[in-house]
């Protein structure tokens, strides 16, 4: 029985990755578009933000009503002796009241729950941005790290292929042992540079899985290259970037919580006003045979002697001046910002073009010429190497420019309010 048993495990197995590979060869490849929109549907802060309008909605359908305080309905039945057949008269009253606010304060109340709503949706604008300045972040992290791995596959295999040719001339006797050391070196070297790759890939896209709220072994493969920046210029200019700043969602939000802020201000001073209740009460007095109807009309109001909503006031007149101390501040530091962003990011573009035009392409030709001197035996395996180090090196350092580059651009972006790429599908 062992043997069908160990034979149908193994067309089960066979069946499993076969399934497997089909689902991950269905799974279309994750572009940035899709990754942003993922992000900004599924983020933990802007799901938290969508659950508070249920509140701010309730708060404005509230202060909407014509009056805030409900009416009161009250009901009372006496009985008390009488000179009746029975020795009782029954009475009843039936009498309702209304608080009648005389402050204004039913305008303020307004004025603060429309703020306040339109507050927490600028926050929600402000939110998707952050969850899709993040996601674009964790993405480009990805494509360097792809980047890197397919560079140090490519070390690795120069490397190799160089340290199996010099062991080759060394059992001929045309090279020394040293330059075989220096060789096998090498290709050890590339090889732990590629599992570290490896390991930084790996965490890059497991950051990348939490910001999609995936796991991964859900997350698509990542599609895409990390692109060179225009030769000529920018696409913006940083006056553009500083007016697009002023209106920022969070600019927008930090606005409205002051003008809610001043609202509620303007009800708590209101509040110091009394209320004035109005009632009107219906009943029947006395006796069966001289019942009478009664109509009593009553108007209360307390007399605000002791207590004057000082500490409400008092309350409200920190908060405003919190909220217009954040908008007044950040209004102030968000251009400096952008302008900080705008001179990293375009001294990291020169420094990019300036790899790519100068050290990269040298070190290619170098390459080539040392691999024809190498073939001419002008130069030993050594000089050969180092030109081949050299060649990754600059290779490395335009893969490192490239990522930071790209990373200041999303920020810049992302902190100057203008249009993030990735948003067309």
């Amino acid at each position: 029985m062992r043997f069908p048993l160990l034979a149908l495990a193994c067309v089960l197995a066979t069946a499993v990755n076969s399934a497997t590979a089909q689902n991950n060869q269905g799974t279309s490849p994750l572009t940035l578009a899709k990754a942003m929109r993922l992000a900004e549907t599924a983020h933990p802060a802007v799901r938290a933000r969508e659950a508070q309008l249920d509140a701010a909605e309730g708060a404005r359908r509230e202060a909407a009503s014509v009056l805030f305080n409900n009416p009161e309905l009250s009901a009372e039945r006496t009985q008390r002796r009488a000179d009746t057949p029975d020795g009782r008269a029954k009475e009843w009253t039936i009498g309702v009241a209304q608080p009648i606010e005389t402050g204004g304060q039913q305008t303020r109340r307004r004025e603060a729950a429309a703020a306040g709503l339109d507050a927490l949706r600028a926050e929600i604008d402000d939110a998707r941005r952050q969850a899709r300045t993040e996601a674009a972040l964790r993405f480009h992290a990805v494509l360097a790290a792809q980047r890197r791995v397919q560079l140090e596959q490519r070390s690795l295999e120069l490397f190799e292929g160089s340290a199996q040719a010099v062991a080759k001339r060394r059992a001929a006797g045309e090279d020394t042992r040293l330059d075989a050391n220096v060789a096998l070196i090498e290709a050890e070297r590339a090889r732990n540079a590629l599992a570290s790759a490896r390991e930084r890939l790996l965490d890059a896209r497991s950051e990348l899985g939490t910001v999609l709220q995936l796991p991964p072994s859900a997350l698509p493969e990542v599609a895409g290259e990390l692109a060179m920046p225009p030769a000529d210029a920018l696409p913006y200019q940083v006056d553009q970037l500083v007016a697009a700043s002023q209106s920022l969602p969070k600019q927008r939000a930090l606005a409205a919580r002051e003008t809610a802020a001043r609202a509620r201000l303007g009800l708590e001073h209101a509040n110091r006003y009394p209320d004035v209740t109005v009632g009107v009460n219906v009943g029947r007095e006395g006796p069966g045979d001289a019942r009478e109807r009664v109509t009593t009309l009553t108007v209360s109001v307390p007399l605000p002697l002791f207590k004057r909503n000082d500490a409400a006031v008092g309350q409200a007149m920190s908060e405003a001046r919190q909220a217009e101390l954040e908008r007044t501040t950040s209004a102030r530091d968000v251009p400096a910002q952008v302008r900080r962003l705008w001179s990293r990011v375009d001294s990291q573009r020169e420094r990019v073009l300036r790899l790519q035009r100068a050290m990269v392409s040298a070190s290619a030709d170098n390459q080539q010429l040392a691999a024809k001197s190498r073939q001419a035996g002008q130069i030993g395996v050594l000089d050969q190497l180092l030109v081949n180090r050299q060649a990754l090196d600059a290779e490395r350092e335009l893969t490192e420019a490239l990522a930071e580059y790209h990373a200041t651009r999303i920020e810049l972006e992302q902190a100057a309010g203008w249009p993030q790429e990735g948003l067309a599908p």
